[in-house]
C-alpha cells in the first residue's frame, strides 16, 4: 500500500501507472480517519460512500484508457467552509447545521473536473474567525504534534488532516493567516494566492454572493509541488467572470536559491515574535547568503508598517461585520462604550465591526497606495522572508475572545496582535507561501512566510520547493505513523 504521507503528485502518478487504484487510496485514508481521527477531530464531515463511488468510477475510466485529469482521482478533503453538493456548509455556526449545499463551490468544481475524489470536509472555528478550530457543532480540532495545542485556524482541520496523513491534499481559505498559520503550526505547506486569482464563489454562507474583500481561497499540501499542481487547476476566472477575463500567471524565472534577491524581516515592534521565530528567519537568511543569494535585513518597501496594519484591520473588520448579527453589533458598541480604547486591537474590532462605508473607502484607497509601494519594492527584490506567527503552536484557549492572551518569551500579548504578520501581506494582495523549516526547541513545527509581488504566486511556491531541497520539507508527527 502507498505511504499515506506520499504527496498528491506522487499519488496521481501511481494511479496513472496502475501501481495503486483510487479506491485503494480512498479506503486507506478512510481507514486512517477511523483509526486516528477520534484523537484529532480534523475530518468532521464524512462523505465516504460517495468518495468510494467516485474512486470506483475512476478505476473503470482508467481501465478504458480515459484520461481522468491531472489529479487522476487522488482522494482529498476540503475545508468545511466550501459548498459541496449534498453536504452541510456551516462555518461552525450552530444555526446552520442543516444548511445543505445544492451545488459545488467553484474551487470544488475545478478540483472534481481535474479528477479529484472528495470524501470529506475539515473543521473550522466559528465564522472562520480564530487562530484555533473549534465550534459547537463539531468540537475541537487538535494538533497532531501535540493534542493539547491548536492546529491553527481557520483552516485548522485542513492542516491537521494533512499532517496526520488523513488526506492527500486540502483546500483552505485565508483573510488573517487562515491558510498560513495552520501550515506553520502543523509543519505543512500552504499558499495564500494573490487576491482575486482563485474564485471564492461558493466559499460562502447563505446570501453571500460577492467576492470577499482581501480574502482568498487556496491550497494546502505536504509539498510545494502539490501547491503548484493545485494552482494550475483552481486559478482563473470564476463562473461569474469567465466570459470576460482569463489569467496568465508568470512562471518562475529563478532556478537556484543563489539566484534570488531576498529581503528578510525578522521581527517588528508592532507584534514582536519570539526570539526563536526571529532567529529562524535569520538562520534561513544566513544560509541563503552562504549559497550565494543576495540577502538584506534592511530592505523594506517605502511604507509605514503601522499604518499598513491599520488599513488591514479596518478592511478586515469591514468584512467581518458582514457576518455579524444585529445583536453582536450591539454587543460591540456596548464594549466600546465600556472603555475599549480605539488604538487597541479589541478597540479596532469594536470600531470597525460597525464601520461606515466612508471609513472603508478611506482605507481601501490606502490599500491601493500600499500595493503600489510593494510593486516598486518587488522590482528590486524577489522575495520577502518573514515570520507567520509570534510563537509555535500554543495551547488550546477557548476563553472569551477579547480577553485571550498569548505568551511570547515570558511576555503577554493581546491574542489578536499576531495577525500583523498575515495582515501586512494580505492588505497589499500579495501571494505568500508558508513552508516548514524544522522543529522548535519544544519539538513543534516552525514555518515561515515567503512573499513576492502580486501575481508571482509560482515564484513563492518555487522558492519553497527549492528550500525543501536544501533543508528538507514535511516531516510526519511521530504519534500517527
Amino acid at each position: 500500500m502507498t505511504d499515506p504521507f506520499s504527496t498528491a503528485t506522487e499519488l496521481a502518478a501511481a494511479i496513472r501507472q496502475k501501481e495503486v487504484s483510487s479506491l485503494e487510496l480512498t479506503d486507506m485514508y478512510i481507514d486512517r480517519i477511523e483509526r486516528y481521527d477520534r484523537r484529532i477531530n480534523a475530518v468532521v464531515v464524512h462523505d465516504f460512500e460517495r468518495g468510494r463511488a467516485a474512486a470506483r468510477a475512476a478505476a473503470a475510466a482508467l481501465a478504458r484508457g480515459v484520461d481522468t485529469g491531472p489529479q487522476h482521482r487522488v482522494p482529498m478533503t476540503v475545508k468545511a467552509a466550501y459548498k459541496v453538493t449534498g453536504l452541510p456548509t456551516t462555518w461552525g455556526v450552530p444555526e446552520l447545521h442543516h444548511n445543505i449545499a445544492a451545488e459545488d463551490a467553484d474551487y470544488v468544481r475545478r478540483l472534481k473536473a481535474a479528477g479529484a475524489v472528495i470524501f470529506g470536509k475539515t473543521n473550522v472555528p466559528l465564522n472562520l474567525g480564530d487562530f484555533q478550530s473549534f465550534n459547537e457543532i463539531y468540537g475541537t480540532t487538535n494538533n497532531p504534534w501535540d493534542l493539547t495545542r491548536t492546529p491553527g485556524g481557520s483552516s485548522g482541520g485542513s492542516s491537521a488532516a494533512l499532517a496526520a496523513g488523513l488526506t492527500a491534499l486540502e483546500a483552505g481559505s485565508d483573510i488573517g493567516g487562515s491558510i498560513r498559520n495552520p501550515a506553520h503550526f502543523c509543519g505543512i505547506y500552504g499558499h495564500k494566492p494573490t487576491w482575486g486569482i482563485v474564485s471564492d464563489e461558493g466559499h460562502a454562507l447563505p446570501g453571500m454572493v460577492a467576492p470577499t474583500d482581501i480574502a482568498v481561497v487556496g491550497p494546502m499540501a505536504r509539498c510545494a509541488e502539490d501547491l503548484a499542481l493545485s494552482m494550475d487547476i483552481v486559478a482563473g476566472a470564476g463562473r461569474t467572470d469567465r466570459v470576460g477575463w482569463q489569467l496568465n500567471l508568470p512562471q518562475p524565472t529563478k532556478t537556484r536559491l543563489s539566484d534570488f534577491r531576498v529581503a528578510i524581516l525578522t521581527n517588528h515592534p508592532r507584534a514582536p515574535v519570539s526570539a526563536e521565530m526571529a532567529d529562524r528567519v535569520q538562520q534561513i537568511g544566513d544560509r541563503l547568503a552562504r549559497l550565494g543569494a543576495t540577502v538584506s535585513d534592511r530592505a523594506l518597501p517605502d511604507i509605514d508598517l503601522e499604518e499598513s496594519f491599520e488599513a488591514y484591520t479596518s478592511l478586515l473588520w469591514g468584512v467581518m461585520a458582514f457576518n455579524l448579527t444585529e445583536e453582536e453589533k450591539d454587543g460591540l458598541r456596548q464594549a466600546r462604550a465600556a472603555g475599549f480604547a480605539d488604538d487597541s486591537i479589541p478597540g479596532t474590532l469594536v470600531r470597525f465591526g460597525v464601520q461606515e462605508h466612508g471609513e472603508w473607502a478611506e482605507f481601501s484607497n490606502r490599500r491601493f497606495a500600499l500595493r503600489k509601494a510593494w510593486q516598486a519594492f518587488f522590482r528590486d527584490w524577489d522575495i520577502l522572508l518573514c515570520p507567520q506567527m509570534a510563537t509555535d503552536a500554543f495551547p488550546h484557549d477557548h476563553g472569551e475572545y477579547l480577553e485571550r492572551r498569548i505568551v511570547v518569551d515570558n511576555e503577554t500579548q493581546d491574542y489578536f496582535q499576531q495577525v500583523f504578520w498575515a495582515g501586512t501581506v494580505t492588505v497589499a494582495h500579495l501571494p505568500s507561501t508558508v513552508f516548514p523549516t524544522g522543529p522548535s526547541r519544544a519539538g513543534l513545527p516552525i514555518g515561515l512566510q515567503v512573499v513576492s509581488g502580486e501575481y508571482l504566486d509560482y515564484t513563492t511556491i518555487e522558492f519553497a520547493r527549492l528550500m525543501a531541497e536544501e533543508i528538507g520539507g514535511f516531516t510526519p508527527p511521530p504519534d500517527f505513523p
